[in-house]
């Protein structure tokens, strides 16, 4: 059974009709590939920084498949990304991802960090 105590789950979000997303489909192709480079160098300096942290990098999330009583059907919603962290505190694990390129470089409106929680009687 694995630990998770002082784990904590980020979750990379963002939606095409932001106005993140509508600003960088504005930018010429040139403009968009040099952010682009200036975010993946900003996103290894993060992964740098906190490689001692980082439990599972994670990665980008592709599309959405959503079963329920009903079958299977095709959906989309905002996440587009994850990594798990580990932190002292909940507060810890959020100040990691302050102005993180997600969303100061890259077209991504917010993180979302939430503790990762024991199996109830596991």
């Amino acid at each position: 059974m694995t630990d998770n105590s002082s784990s904590y789950l980020a979750v990379f979000l963002g939606s095409r009709t932001s106005a993140q997303w509508k600003a960088w489909e504005a930018l010429s192709e040139a403009e968009r590939n040099a952010k682009g480079q200036q975010g993946k160098a900003a996103w290894h300096a993060w992964v740098e920084k906190y490689k001692d942290a980082i439990v599972a990098m994670g990665g980008p999330l592709g599309k959405t498949k959503r079963v329920d009583a009903g079958g299977i059907n095709d959906i989309s919603n905002e996440m587009g990304a994850f990594t798990v962290v580990r932190a002292a505190s909940h507060e810890d694990a959020a100040k990691m991802f302050e102005n993180h390129p997600h969303f100061a470089i890259f077209p991504g409106e917010r993180v979302e960090i939430m503790p990762v929680l024991p199996i109830p009687g596991g």
